[in-house]
């Protein structure tokens, strides 16, 4: 399987699709929230398409603390990136949707909140329709808790976040996608844009899809 270089950015990137191709970008991971302004559109997913770039989903709508998480919290948000997946973006089955635990949790925390959080996930997603869920459910945040949930079944996919520091993430291995350093793309007009680079994991699948 060949290593993919990609960006994620929080702002729409349907004007700069073909200049980010041009750079050696092949896939752009793009958000699913409850900010207009920070996710992804059809139209913007077409866009991305037609420039041969790959995407990726990533919802985000807090995750930054503790608190946060709970197993009412992981349904809500489940049902949401579902519905916002199937009925907005008409994300392909079999692809991914991954939720950001965006610090860095103790094992205890793992084990309690952060499990009880995408026990959630997972049952908005066995809800949203008969059968086997249409989507791939996947982990963003330290080794440590990628780890935990895949070893648990809450995650099929897992993205390494960038910060080293983070329990578990020096030696952790088992990631479909790779957080990587910030970076400085040059679009139109000469303008730049700002975006955090990152890439998968050789032998990895990393749930990324094109739309029609």
């Amino acid at each position: 399987m060949v290593v993919l270089t990609g960006l994620k950015a929080p702002f729409e990137l349907t004007q700069h699709a073909i200049a980010i191709k041009q750079q050696g970008i092949d896939f752009a991971i793009r958000y699913y929230s409850h900010q207009a302004g920070k996710s992804l559109s059809l139209a913007e997913a077409r866009s991305l398409t037609d420039a041969s770039i790959q995407i990726g989903a990533l919802w985000q709508a807090g995750g930054d603390h503790l608190n946060y998480f709970s197993r009412a919290q992981g349904c809500a948000d489940g049902a949401a990136a579902y519905l916002m997946a199937q009925s907005v973006i008409t994300q392909p089955s079999g692809s991914a949707i991954y939720f950001a635990v965006d610090f860095n949790p103790s094992d205890e925390a793992i084990a309690g909140p952060v499990n009880a959080y995408f026990e959630g996930v997972n049952q908005a997603f066995r809800a949203a329709g008969p059968g086997e869920p249409k989507y791939q459910v996947g982990v963003y945040g330290s080794g440590a808790c990628c780890e935990a949930m895949v070893l648990r079944g809450l995650a099929a996919l897992s993205w390494l976040s960038p910060s080293p520091e983070y329990h578990g993430s020096r030696d952790y291995v088992g990631f479909s996608l790779k957080q990587l350093a910030a970076a400085s793309l040059l679009v139109d007009d000469g303008k730049r844009i700002s975006v955090d680079l990152t890439r998968t994991n050789d032998g990895y699948p990393a749930g990324l899809f094109r739309v029609l």
